[in-house]
């Protein structure tokens, strides 16, 4: 099978639960931590006879945000329509949706174009695990819910899983969604196609995607079903399918549909918007509401503050983490060497710590002690050895680093007199070593600096001991 006679093409169509307090139609509650069925329900999610909707403006708001973030167009004139079919978890039998008139239209996120950004209401919530009957929870029935849809310019799977995370992280900066995957409020779905030329083969869409390892490995599947359909000289049917995550592979649900198989046509229960009529719609306006944006804060860390790139990935992903390495480097007026070294024992060490008590949120040391101890290391008061022993037992028992570092007996002594006589000591104990040195075995030289530090327990100044020991050994 010669896959590199393919051309794969994806396009990615995302569904994220936004965070408005109450649903996108109604004023019954919109929570996901709810787990006791069809709470938070009434007349209008439920779609009872006689019901009228009404627009949620602040998810209409949260659209426009993203909108204005991924430099998209926003629309002036805007309407919901509905979107017709049956399904038991639709309990008016459509649902509300936008079809000609989205939010927002292109824009890019990551470099991949976007076709347009809608606002529509998610669906009941079906289980079959009991029995040969199913079980519909209306709970996330008409929560508002922001669609995506890219351009078909996505070739691989690990740009599509890249650009999902993207969103995700974005979603979050905005707060407008915690798009938490596992608890399903953000779905991807990847319409696929793989061709031997330039022109589309046949198009199939694998639905609800909840973690980036099932888009990526879903895609990845999918790839290789085609081309393999395709060397056997057979077509690939157009049609939706699912994940099985069990089994690691992709299953036909239904033949797909096209956007006239739902008839959509405007919902003449809801109003037209004329969002240039409504003053905080206004694109300034967003703007200014906009918080710093990922790739801002990405191109902040590498380029301002000198960080490595994967440094820099940890701080933007993790936004509890790059609010306290900024809280920290905040007392070090720019000193880049600071400003590195914090970084380093942020990432390297700190972390650790604190994921092996079970929790990324909770980080017991002050910034101003963190800050402390780093000037410490940096000034040569401490050793990297030390500093790290030190930081253990300020994230356990808490504490100053200094305070810490005299009672443990930890900090460096450079007093030259004290030095000499451990050097002595050192030199006297290890005269075969000493040989090695003289005649001409450099590696010697650093076995001594070695258990001279171990006979100090670390205390001793690294460079310090290296210059006694070249002038004694001259």
């Amino acid at each position: 099978m010669d896959s590199k006679k393919y051309k794969t093409t994806i396009g990615l169509e995302i569904h994220a639960e936004l965070s408005t307090q109450t649903k996108m139609f109604c004023n019954s509650k919109n929570d996901t931590e709810e787990k006791r069925p069809n709470v938070n329900v009434c007349p209008v999610c439920m779609g009872h006879p006689g019901t009228l909707p009404t627009v949620n403006k602040e998810a209409v708001k949260s659209v426009l945000k993203v909108g204005v973030a991924l430099g998209g167009k926003l629309a002036d004139f805007t309407e919901f329509d509905r979107k017709n079919y049956f399904y038991p978890d639709i309990p008016k039998g459509y649902q509300i949706s936008q079809y000609k008139y989205p939010l927002v239209t292109g824009g890019k996120l990551g470099g991949i174009e976007l076709t347009r950004v809608h606002l529509e209401e998610d669906t009941a919530k079906s289980s079959h695990e009991n029995g040969n009957y199913s079980l519909v929870d209306f709970n996330r029935a008409g929560v508002p819910l922001m669609e995506l849809v890219t351009e078909p310019v996505i070739h691989s799977a690990e740009e599509a899983s890249k650009f999902a995370k993207e969103l995700q992280l974005l979603l979050q900066y905005l707060g407008v969604a915690e798009a938490n995957m596992e608890k399903g409020e953000m779905r991807v779905e990847a319409n696929i196609s793989v061709s031997a030329s330039d022109e589309f083969g046949g198009k199939v869409e694998v639905k609800n995607l909840n973690s980036f390892r099932s888009v990526e490995r879903a895609i990845e599947y999918e790839v290789k079903r085609h081309i393999e359909l395709l060397e056997n000289g057979e077509k690939v049917a157009q049609e939706t399918r699912g994940w099985d995550e069990g089994k690691q592979k992709t299953f036909s649900q239904r033949l797909k549909e096209y956007s006239h198989d739902y008839r959509y046509f405007p919902d003449p229960d809801l109003p037209k918007l004329y969002l240039s009529e409504i003053p905080e719609f206004q694109r300034e306006t967003l703007e200014k509401e906009l918080p710093g944006l990922p790739w801002e804060k990405r191109e902040e860390y590498t380029k301002k503050f000198g960080l490595k790139d994967e440094d820099a990935e940890v701080f933007v992903r993790a936004t509890v983490w790059g609010k306290y390495f900024e809280d920290v480097i905040s007392h070090f007026k720019n000193d880049k060497d600071l400003i590195k070294l914090a970084s380093n024992y942020i990432t390297s060490d700190l972390i650790g710590l604190v994921d092996c008590q079970g929790s990324t949120l909770t980080i017991k040391i002050l910034p101003a002690s963190f800050a402390q101890l780093m000037v410490l290391i940096k000034s040569g008061k401490l050793s990297s050895r030390a500093g790290k022993d030190i930081l253990k037992i300020m994230y356990e028992k808490g504490g100053e680093p200094e305070k810490i570092a005299e009672k443990e007996n930890l900090l460096q002594k450079s007093d030259e007199g004290h030095i000499k006589k451990i050097v002595e000591k050192i030199i006297s104990d290890n005269s075969s070593v000493v040989v090695d040195y003289k005649s001409g075995k450099q590696a010697a030289l650093q076995f001594l600096i070695g258990q001279a530090m171990r006979e100090t327990k670390g205390s001793a100044n690294p460079e310090m001991l290296k210059k006694v020991f070249q002038k004694f050994l001259k």
